[in-house]
């Protein structure tokens, strides 16, 4: 990552004596390169319930500047929580974040909690580890699930507003990327309160300044009421989201691609074909192998030809099953996220209404010290406030090292068709052609995009080999033991990112290979057809890079590296908006109501 230098520059002075006369909390540190949005929908307006964000809602806010607001519904919860929540306080019940202590202080009294908090909100901007977040698209995404999830806990209308108008207004807390273990990301969340405070840094409209600058020019004040409680894994939440989404757009091209390798190796189909996959029906193989059939229609791959062979290699005969694969993966990995993003995991829980009748285990006595009989200030709303452990997302963790992994399997083949296509022996084993035997030397030498490096790709693929493997499970006894397991979120999250990431640079090097051996297969039959999906991807493509250049007009920059910008552009659905109707999953809520009847 490149840095840049903050406002300040130190004399030239030996490090010691700077160390000894300034200390480390006056040392400027590096600001990490910042790239911010391009807000194409800040006319678009999402409206916050709680319960129904969507993956595609989160990218609108988070990248695109889609504004937000809540539903009158939601604020109203919200509301109905905090009465809750301070009702229970007067009733003399113990409440954990109003007049207990957090974590290990859990049992400690306190009669000022909030008012400690509030005091504290401004030097959240100390916590964290660095990096900094250098990406405010992410930052977004926090943004969006932390709102989303306001109103399962007790907040007040302003600190309501304070995360939609810092939305809206585009105020983007510096925030750092380490210092949580996946037991709840309290550490980052204090980066973002201590921004609605007035304290550290922010960006506004991209530009950097003090985040009491920040909120000025935004027409905001600092926030005056204490926060609310809850524990958040909102920065795990949202790097799980993106993941999602970045992850489904790298699957989508990686079976256009594969569409456009069979083209180009003159492939045998019969691996795909319906009866094939009813011999062994797993739906989301059986899926995958149909949206290659529907992209390849009216190919010349449907046509005989006597020089086609029996047998692919395994890489590309093979490759629907680890797409497929991958494709079961993400929907497994979107479906808990969905329930992540839309459900309560604060600490403590506030159930608004809940009375002793409503299951066995709330007449109890344990059940009934939480129990809140109802008063002025919950507004004679009764309802029971609990301790919980819902902020332990390691559903989410586990869904996401799986998809991860299903990736890095399905690159597998992706490296292999890559190599397949580079046998140079005297038969030419799996092309069955050699390309001196369609091109002339002048034809070879006008179409570069061959002359890539030949171990680049492989480099690619060790990378996402070296990110491929499960964390070693953790636990550690954090706040005196408090917190002592942790789902990895952080970790898992990021890594999930890279992984996808390299995996768009792989197919980089996979369409250049298809483009140029589609041209290859084109001059050695010119009345051969490609199908109209990956005839549209071909063609766009040599739109960027034409098949056949001179030295002078060839870019300044390598072609895997236009070819991974030309994917990150450009949208797969573009080219192949419909297909195969996608499997169902067995993504349903719990009916909490039908088990609790058995």
């Amino acid at each position: 990552m490149r840095l840049k230098s903050r406002n300040h520059a130190f004399p030239i002075l030996g490090a010691a004596y700077v160390f000894v006369a300034l200390g480390l909390s006056s040392l400027a540190v590096a600001a990490p390169e910042y790239h911010p949005i391009m807000p194409r929908k800040e006319n678009k307006t999402v409206t916050i319930t709680g319960h129904d964000l969507t993956i595609e809602q989160v990218v609108e806010v988070a990248r695109y500047g889609a504004k937000v607001q809540y539903s009158p519904e939601a604020i109203q919860h919200a509301s109905d929580g905090n009465g809750l929540r301070q009702e229970a306080g007067a009733e003399g019940m113990p409440v954990y974040g109003l007049n207990r202590g957090g974590g290990a202080l859990r049992e400690v009294v306190t009669h000022d909690e909030e008012t400690r908090r509030i005091a504290q909100m401004k030097h959240g901007a100390r916590e964290g580890v660095l990096p900094e977040i250098g990406d405010e698209d992410l930052v977004r995404a926090f943004l969006v699930i932390r709102a989303n999830s306001v109103p399962y806990e007790a907040a007040t209308p302003e600190f309501m507003q304070m995360i939609v108008d810092l939305l809206n207004k585009r105020v983007t807390p510096v925030m750092y990327s380490r210092g949580t273990l996946g037991e709840g990301d309290l550490f980052l969340t204090s980066n973002f309160l201590a921004t609605m405070a007035g304290g550290g840094d922010a960006y506004y409209q991209g530009v950097r300044m003090n985040a009491g600058e920040a909120l000025t020019k935004a027409g905001l004040k600092p926030l005056s009421t204490e926060p609310g409680g809850g524990t958040s894994n909102s920065y795990a939440d949202a790097l799980a989201t993106l993941l999602v989404a970045d992850g489904r757009t790298a699957l989508e091209w990686a079976d256009l691609i594969h569409a456009m390798d069979k083209l180009s190796m003159n492939s045998s189909l019969t691996p795909l074909s319906t009866p094939v996959q009813a011999k062994r029906p797993f739906k989301w193989v059986a899926w995958d192998a149909a949206r290659l059939m529907d992209m390849l229609r009216g190919s010349y791959l449907f046509e005989d030809d006597p020089k086609r062979i029996l047998q692919d290699p395994e890489s590309m005969r093979a490759s629907y099953i680890r797409q497929g694969s991958a494709w079961q993966a993400w929907a497994s990995l979107r479906d808990n996220v969905l329930v992540q993003i839309n459900s309560g995991e604060q600490n403590p829980a506030f159930i608004v209404g809940a009375s002793p009748s409503d299951s066995w285990e709330l007449a109890t006595p344990q059940f009934m010290k939480y129990y809140v009989k109802g008063g002025p200030l919950s507004h004679g709303q009764h309802g029971y406030v609990f301790s919980n452990a819902n902020w332990d997302p390691y559903p989410m963790a586990n869904e996401i090292e799986a998809f991860s992994n299903a990736i890095a399997n399905m690159d597998a083949a992706v490296a292999q068709r890559i190599e397949r296509f580079s046998d140079r022996g005297p038969t030419a084993f799996f092309t069955g052609i050699k390309i001196a035997d369609v091109l002339t030397s002048a034809q070879i030498e006008a179409s570069p995009t061959m002359l890539e490096p030949y171990f680049a790709f492989m480099d690619v693929w060790q990378e996402i080999q070296s990110l491929s493997h499960s964390l070693t499970p953790e636990g550690n006894a954090s706040d005196i033991g408090v917190a002592d397991i942790e789902a990895q979120t952080r970790l898992k999250g990021s890594r999930g990112r890279q992984v996808i990431d390299l995996t768009m640079q792989l197919l980089a090097y996979d369409l250049l290979t298809s483009t140029y051996w589609m041209d290859v297969r084109k001059a050695e039959g010119p009345s051969r057809s490609f199908g109209q999906v990956p005839t549209a991807v071909w063609t766009a493509f040599r739109k960027t890079v034409p098949f056949q250049q001179d030295i002078e007009t060839r870019p300044n920059l390598p072609f895997s590296v236009v070819a991974y910008e030309f994917l990150k552009s450009m949208s797969p659905e573009s080219f192949y908006p419909a297909g195969p109707a996608m499997p169902t999953t067995d993504g349903e809520r719990f009916d909490l109501e039908a088990a609790a009847k058995k």
